[in-house]
């Protein structure tokens, strides 16, 4: 995607300042961040002498995250658990360029380049996970420049994001712990019993399955995964789990209401920093220019 289609579907005069506090980012404004945090660390990199190129954040085609159960009977009969497209998965990341690079380098000079991506110990930064867990990482390296520049209070960022890419994990892990799942996954586990498959929940299916290397043949694997679809379906799993989903979701939005807002605001605060991060780097390097 050229990076100015990310500045003309997010750049409205006025509209972060009309509404900052009131609203979500856009997904494309998402972009537009997340593509000036990437020439902001490309700078700092080239500036301490590594190579670092912008990157895309494509991803595999048709690809589904089915966080519970498989739930969707016509995606099962193509994918299966969808082991090619996990490979699909793998393969781009592995021919991601800035992982070649760090790769390619010495194992002296790959030292120094985490030094710079990272900075050097001790931490400067510190945050506390919603379990109790605290996060460490240093102020000096280019990926905490990076977010010092667009998103200005780098101790407040940190801290917000530590909270907030904690809570998908915590969500999954309230719902299959909570009595109504289980309750609800018994049907299941007889229906899967019923069509040959001895399994007491969903995880215990995906425990069960080979590396990707080694995966099921193709008709097994999508037999498994069309009969873990039908009996979501038909036990009422999959309707179960899309009300709990929910329920856990906004309880931990309202529990963790506050490092929502501040990663909100900080994140639309920092929209005319990356569009004019972006727009130097159109200007300078062309529309196309992804790194």
């Amino acid at each position: 995607m050229a990076l100015t289609s990310l500045l003309a579907t997010s750049c409205a005069p006025g509209h972060e300042d009309r509404d900052a506090h009131a609203r979500d980012v856009t997904p494309e404004e998402e972009s537009l961040l997340e593509a000036a945090g990437q020439l902001l660390l490309r700078e700092c990199m080239e500036s301490r002498g590594f190579e670092y190129q912008v990157v895309s954040g494509d991803t595999v085609a048709d690809f589904e995250e089915f966080r519970y159960v498989i739930d969707d009977p016509e995606w099962a009969s193509e994918h299966g658990y969808g082991t090619e497209l996990q490979r699909e998965a793998v393969e781009l990341r592995e021919n991601d360029p800035n992982e070649r690079y760090f790769e390619s380098l010495s194992p002296e000079r790959r030292a120094q380049a985490l030094v710079a991506a990272n900075g050097p110990s001790p931490v400067g930064l510190t945050a506390t996970t919603p379990d109790g867990m605290e996060l460490g990482r240093s102020d000096q390296g280019c990926q905490s420049q990076a977010d010092r520049e667009l998103y200005g209070d780098l101790a407040s960022w940190f801290q917000a994001r530590t909270t907030v890419d904690a809570l998908p994990a915590l969500r999954h892990q309230g719902v299959v712990n909570d009595p109504r799942y289980l309750e609800a996954v018994r049907p299941w586990a007889d229906c899967m019993r019923a069509a040959g498959h001895d399994y007491a929940t969903p995880a215990d299916v995906r425990a069960s399955l080979p590396p990707l290397q080694d995966p099921l043949p193709r008709q097994e694997e999508i037999g498994l995964a069309l009969a873990e679809a039908r009996c979501a379906t038909d036990s009422g799993l999959a309707g179960t789990v899309a009300e709990l989903d929910e329920q856990h979701d906004q309880e931990l939005r309202e529990r963790h209401r506050s490092a929502l807002e501040t990663q909100r605001r900080l994140q639309l605060d920092a929209l005319p920093r990356a569009r004019t991060v972006v727009g130097e780097a159109e200007r300078t390097e062309g529309p196309e220019h992804r790194g």
